[in-house]
């Protein structure tokens, strides 16, 4: 099992962090692991990638050319990623940021409206996990388990009081999916 993996959006959205936290889960779950994050020089606002992989066997190189999945949150991201999911691949993408939706008939497509449902929950910095979730629910590779786990270590000791929130909508994200 192989699964290679771009996150891609804009600094501020969560992309980082959803990549530490797939890093973090695959590590705990035994899986042989990369994470290579890459953003602008902004704080917020520039543009933000994580590549992610995930294997039960040793990982040749961290630098990938295309994709299983692509989880995109900007259009600038669809644009330069959407041709780049292999064939029969999965693609995700949050509607509230795209304003050209993807085309291809080759591949999976998924739109969450993880934004919309995170202020549901009066808690948009959560969309990041919705999406997560309804990621796991696509592909459930992961235990969620090692997931909330791997949210814990990826979050400074001051923000775990935000962890009930971000299992919460981890979970909504899931539930969505299954919906």
């Amino acid at each position: 099992m192989t699964e290679e993996i771009i996150i891609t959006g804009f600094g501020g959205q969560g992309v980082l962090s959803m990549g530490k936290i797939l890093a973090y889960s695959g590590l705990m779950q035994g899986l042989e692991v990369s994470w290579m994050p890459s953003y602008g020089p902004e704080i917020r606002g520039g543009t933000a990638n994580a590549m992610v992989i995930l294997s039960d066997s040793p990982i040749s190189s961290p630098i990938l050319l295309e994709f299983d999945t692509a989880i995109i949150l900007s259009q600038q991201a669809m644009d330069k990623f959407e041709n780049r999911v292999k064939r029969g691949g999965m693609l995700l993408y949050t509607p509230s940021t795209i304003v050209r939706k993807p085309t291809r008939e080759d591949i999976k497509v998924y739109e969450i409206p993880a934004i919309e449902e995170a202020a549901k929950m009066n808690a948009t910095k959560v969309a990041n996990m919705f999406l997560l979730g309804s990621y796991l629910r696509l592909k459930p590779i992961l235990e969620v388990g090692n997931v909330l786990e791997g949210i814990k270590h990826s979050v400074s000791e001051r923000n775990w009081k935000f962890l009930p929130l971000n299992e919460k909508a981890l979970k909504a994200g899931m539930d969505f999916i299954k919906n």
